[in-house]
């Protein structure tokens, strides 16, 4: 089972990630993979859930298997070579960034890559954003920077215009009441999830468990 198949309705966005995923490992130049990514889209599009499936991908040694123990690892949240981070606050400090640049900056220790997710980027002080923007600029040959936004508009310029652009949509109710379906749920239930959460993924998911229960 592959990590990119909990992921709804963002078939083409996975096709580029699993066609970058390969050109890293294989370090092809046809330009399918780049060091600086910016996953944009409405609450419930998965977005910060593609960005972590990509980045298990790129520390898998089969682009994202989900059951090596490197797939595993960062299911679990733990891979020494994933940093995920999210903020509780109304903005992301130059400080925050500044810390995960160095971080960034260590490099991977047991795999190809070191990847960093950064959700809400668009929290981002303008401090926080320059101090982030040689990074992506110019990333270590093992860093990759995966950032994500409810819309391209609410992030800086000089930020998105060094990243490669995926724009996600909100996926269709049919095809979340078939993702609940394979989780389990009954199709009358995961139907109603789907049509009540309007296509957001973890609330349909959450309407059909506490039903469900």
């Amino acid at each position: 089972m592959s990590v990119f198949d909990s992921i709804v309705g963002q078939s083409q966005a996975i096709e580029t990630l699993k066609k970058a995923s390969v050109a890293a490992k294989t370090h092809s130049n046809n330009q399918e993979m780049t060091h600086s990514w910016l996953f944009v889209g409405p609450p419930g599009s998965g977005r910060s859930n593609l960005a972590i499936a990509f980045a298990t991908s790129l520390i898998c040694p089969n682009n994202g298997c989900g059951d090596c123990t490197d797939c595993t690892t960062a299911r679990l949240g733990n891979h020494p070579d994933i940093e995920i981070f999210a903020t509780e606050g109304i903005s992301i400090k130059v400080d925050d960034i500044r810390e995960l640049v160095t971080r960034g900056s260590w490099g991977a220790s047991i795999s190809p890559f070191r990847v960093v997710v950064i959700e809400d980027c668009d929290r981002m002080t303008e401090a926080a954003a320059n101090a982030l923007l040689k990074s992506i600029e110019e990333p270590g040959s093992q860093t990759v920077w995966l950032l994500c936004a409810p819309s391209i508009d609410e992030v800086l310029p000089t930020i998105r215009s060094r990243c490669r652009v995926l724009s996600l949509a909100t996926p269709q109710w049919r095809d979340v009441a078939a993702l609940l379906q394979r989780e389990g749920i009954d199709a009358t239930m995961a139907a109603f999830a789907a049509r009540a959460a309007q296509g957001h993924v973890g609330r349909a998911r959450g309407l059909a468990t506490n039903e469900a229960s």
